[in-house]
C-alpha cells in the first residue's frame, strides 16, 4: 500500500456520494412530474491495482469504491384519479412517480455524512503525511 492510497481511496468516495447526492436530488426535484422513475446509485468495491506481487499477497486490497451504474427503481408509482391532467389514461389516472420525499432525504442525510466521513479521513490522511515529513527533516 502506498503512501498516497488512503487520499485516493477517500477521493473516490467523495466523487461516489456526490453523485449519490445528485441522483437523490433529481429524485426530489421530479417527485410531482409524470413518467419520471426514481433513480439509484449502485456503488461496489473498485478492483485492486493488481499485477505487483503485493497486491496478489493482499487479496482484499482495494482502491476505495466506484459507481457501477444508475439504475431506475422498479417499484410501481402511484396511480392518481386527476381527469383533468393530459398524461391521464383512458380511465382518468395518472401514474406519479415512485419517490417518496422522506426516503430520498434519508438517502441524501446519508450520502452527506458519508461524504463528510471521507473528508475527514483525507484531512487526517493529510495531517499524518505532514507529521511524517516534520519527523524526517
Amino acid at each position: 500500500m502506498g503512501m498516497f492510497d488512503a487520499l485516493e481511496i477517500s477521493g473516490t468516495g467523495l466523487t461516489a456520494q456526490r453523485l449519490r447526492m445528485d441522483v437523490t436530488a433529481e429524485n426530489l426535484a421530479n417527485a410531482q412530474s409524470t413518467n419520471y422513475r426514481r433513480k439509484e446509485v449502485v456503488l461496489q468495491q473498485a478492483p485492486s491495482a493488481g499485477g505487483s506481487f503485493g497486491a496478489t499477497l493482499d487479496a482484499a486490497s482495494s482502491r476505495g469504491v466506484e459507481v457501477a451504474g444508475v439504475v431506475q427503481d422498479a417499484s410501481p408509482g402511484k396511480r392518481m384519479y386527476d381527469p383533468g391532467n393530459p398524461a391521464a389514461d383512458a380511465q382518468g389516472y395518472v401514474t406519479m412517480p415512485n419517490v417518496d420525499s422522506v426516503t430520498e432525504m434519508v438517502d441524501l442525510i446519508g450520502s452527506s455524512r458519508a461524504y463528510e466521513a471521507n473528508v475527514t479521513a483525507m484531512q487526517t490522511a493529510k495531517t499524518m503525511f505532514s507529521k511524517t515529513l516534520d519527523l524526517l527533516r
